[in-house]
C-alpha cells in the first residue's frame, strides 16, 4: 500500500470519528433527546418539543461547531509554534497572546472597582469580555511582531513572549489583590474556559475570522518545512525568513487571539495534539499535519466537552480541567510507549 493511499485512508477514518463525536455531542445534556429527533432537527424538521429544538439549534450545536473550531486552531496554532521555534514544548500561548487576553478581561472584570462605571457596563455586555480579550490580545501581538522584527535570533522571540506572559501575570495578580471576592470568582470562571456561551452571532465572528487564520496556514507549507532543517537550510532553498516568520506569529496570534477572546484559555491541546498527530501519520511534512492536527484536535475537544457535559447531570465540568486530566496521561503514555518526541 502506498503512502498516500495510506494518509487517504487515515484522513477518512478521523473524518468518520469527528462525524460520530459531533453527533455523540450534540446527544448529550442534561435534557434526554431521542436521536431521531436530533437527526430531524438538524435536517430542518419540526421536532415533538419546541424545547428540544431550542436547545439543539441555540445551544448545542453551537457548542459543538464551537469545540471544533477551538480544538483545530489551538492544534494549528501548537503546530506552527513548534515548527517555528523548533521545540517540543512550544504551544500556541507561548507568544504570550493568550496572557494578553487574560489580561484585558482582569482589567474588565477585577478592574471594575478600580475604574468605576463604564467598565461595570462593558462586562454585562454579550461582547464585553470578548473585546476586552481581544484589545489585550492586538496589545502582545503588536508587541510581539516589533520585537520579531527587531532581532534575529528565533529563539529570542520565544523569550520575548515568556516574558510578556510573566508580565501580564504580574499585573493580574496586583489587580486581583485589591479586588473583591466576587470579582475574583467571575474572573476565575472566565479562565476555566467555556465553549457553550456563544450566540450564532457571536459564533458566526469568531468563525470568520478563524478562517482567515486558517487560510493564512496554506501560505506558509514551505517555509515550516524547510524550517525544521534550520534557518540557513531554509535561506538556501530561498525562503525570506523575517517575512515567512512574521506571516507565522501573526496566524498564530490570530487564532489563539480569537479563540482566547471567545472561549478563554483552553489548555493541553496546542501543545499536545501536534504531538499525536507526528506519531499517528509519521511525518513531518506539514502538508499532511495540518490538516491532520485539525482534524485531531477537533475530535479531541469533541469528546473532552461531551466528558465535562457529565450526562444524566445538569452540572457542566470546566473544559480545562478535562483536557488536561485526560489528555496528558494519554500523551505520556505514547511518548513513553513510543520512547521518541518528534519536533
Amino acid at each position: 500500500m502506498n503512502l498516500s493511499k495510506t494518509y487517504t485512508i487515515q484522513f477518512l477514518l478521523l473524518s468518520v470519528l469527528l462525524i460520530v463525536f459531533f453527533i455523540a455531542n450534540i446527544s448529550l445534556g442534561s435534557v434526554t433527546i431521542p436521536l431521531e429527533e436530533i437527526f430531524n432537527i438538524l435536517s430542518g424538521g419540526i421536532s415533538i418539543k419546541d424545547s428540544w429544538e431550542t436547545i439543539i439549534l441555540n445551544y448545542r450545536l453551537p457548542k459543538a461547531i464551537t469545540a471544533i473550531l477551538v480544538g483545530s486552531g489551538l492544534s494549528i496554532s501548537g503546530l506552527l509554534m513548534q515548527t517555528l521555534f523548533r521545540n517540543p514544548l512550544a504551544g500556541p500561548f507561548v507568544l504570550g497572546i493568550s496572557s494578553g487576553a487574560s489580561l484585558g478581561v482582569a482589567l474588565l472584570i477585577l478592574g471594575s472597582g478600580i475604574f468605576g462605571g463604564a467598565f461595570l457596563i462593558l462586562i454585562f455586555s454579550n461582547w464585553g469580555l470578548a473585546i476586552a480579550a481581544s484589545t489585550g490580545s492586538f496589545l502582545v501581538l503588536s508587541a510581539v511582531i516589533i520585537a520579531a522584527n527587531r532581532v534575529r535570533n528565533t529563539m529570542s522571540i520565544l523569550i520575548i513572549g515568556l516574558m510578556f506572559g510573566s508580565l501580564t501575570s504580574s499585573v493580574i495578580s496586583v489587580l486581583a489583590y485589591f479586588s473583591d471576592a466576587e470579582q475574583i470568582q467571575q474572573y476565575l470562571f472566565w479562565s476555566f474556559g467555556s465553549l457553550g456561551n456563544l450566540t450564532w452571532t457571536e459564533l458566526t465572528v469568531f468563525g470568520t475570522i478563524y478562517l482567515i487564520g486558517i487560510l493564512g496556514t496554506f501560505f506558509v507549507i514551505k517555509p515550516l518545512n524547510s524550517f525544521l532543517l534550520g534557518e540557513n537550510y531554509a535561506k538556501s532553498l530561498g525562503i525570506n525568513i523575517k517575512r515567512s516568520r512574521n506571516i507565522i506569529l501573526l496566524i498564530t496570534s490570530i487564532l489563539t487571539g480569537v479563540i482566547t477572546a471567545f472561549s478563554g484559555p483552553i489548555a493541553f491541546i496546542g501543545l499536545a495534539v501536534p504531538h499525536l498527530a507526528k506519531m499517528l501519520f509519521s511525518t513531518s511534512n506539514h502538508k499532511v499535519l495540518l490538516p491532520a492536527v485539525a482534524l485531531i484536535g477537533a475530535i479531541i475537544l469533541l469528546i473532552c466537552d461531551s466528558i465535562a457535559q457529565l450526562p444524566t447531570s445538569e452540572f457542566t465540568l470546566p473544559i480545562n480541567a478535562i483536557t488536561s486530566l485526560f489528555g496528558a496521561p494519554i500523551v505520556i503514555w505514547l511518548l513513553v510507549r513510543k520512547k521518541k518526541i518528534y519536533v
